[in-house]
């Protein structure tokens, strides 16, 4: 169990009692001892990216910065993929891939395997993911909060596959909710929406600091409690428990379609599709 659930049991807003990321590598005793480690993380231009230590939005532009990568280390320890945004208002496109594989292969040892930690959201909660014909919204109907949900859910997933398929290769993944936070994240929502959030007093309570929200990241990043495991959803420094009512979930757990693990193996299969890969 969590050392992190007592913390979380009372909130009282940014600053409180519930831990930083520095905390937790202090915690972990890992201060100062992940020399020659790599870590590769996204979206550290702005928000928790920053607290976690490259906003990515195409696929050429991963590529890039892969090759980039690559060029200086073929080692990769931990990967966090952090980048995000929030209900945007028009339909846009994007792509991602998965250049630095090898790598993480390669960096993984009995002492220390390889993780792969995916920024999820709580908004997976409102949906599963579309059928495969329909992902991009081509059947239209695109509505901004459906295709955030989606997209938090896909990240879920995608960490899921990943520990199903490369656990017995030391490759380990886990997802999780950062939490509420004051990001560039929700940069298209409006003025209406953000007061609304502002002067609601439980949300505000629930609301966490920059260095609070990359808690669970770290956590899941470095934490001993993950060394050789992964495929769980996380919340609050622990692992997220089922919800008791799927129609009023709260904030720290996971709902029904939050395994699946039928459609997990279809998002894979059409994500490499999508980006010119075949699958292993």
């Amino acid at each position: 169990m969590s050392q992190y659930i007592a913390a979380h049991a009372d909130p009282h807003g940014p600053g409180d009692a519930r831990p930083t990321a520095l905390q937790i590598t202090e915690d972990e005793d890992m201060k100062d001892k992940l020399a020659g480690k790599v870590a590769v993380i996204t979206g550290v231009s702005s928000g928790i990216g920053i607290e976690t230590v490259r906003a990515l939005g195409s696929l050429e532009g991963v590529r890039k910065a892969a090759k980039n990568i690559l060029s200086k280390t073929d080692k990769v320890n931990i990967l966090i993929n952090n980048a995000g945004i929030m209900a945007v208002p028009n339909l846009q496109y994007t792509s991602d891939g998965f250049e630095l594989h090898p790598a993480l292969l390669a960096a993984t040892s009995p002492e220390f395997q390889s993780r792969v930690v995916n920024v999820a959201s709580a908004g997976h909660q409102l949906c599963g993911i579309n059928s495969s014909d329909n992902y991009h919204f081509q059947k239209g109907g695109y509505e901004a909060w459906a295709a955030y949900s989606q997209s938090k859910t896909a990240n879920i997933y995608m960490a899921n596959e990943i520990e199903r398929r490369f656990e017995s290769r030391g490759i380990h993944a886990l997802s999780l909710n950062p939490g509420f936070i004051a990001t560039g994240l929700g940069q298209f929502l409006s003025a209406e929406q953000i007061g609304q959030l502002l002067q609601n007093k439980e949300t505000m309570k629930i609301m966490k600091s920059l260095e609070q929200g990359a808690a669970t990241t770290v956590w899941a990043a470095i934490g001993k409690e993950w060394e050789g495991r992964g495929g769980k959803y996380l919340s609050d420094c622990a692992e997220a428990k089922r919800a008791t009512d799927d129609n009023d979930p709260s904030n720290e757990v996971y709902v029904s379609h939050t395994y699946n693990s039928k459609d997990e193996a279809r998002l894979w299969k059409d994500s490499l599709e999508m980006v010119g890969f075949s699958d292993e």
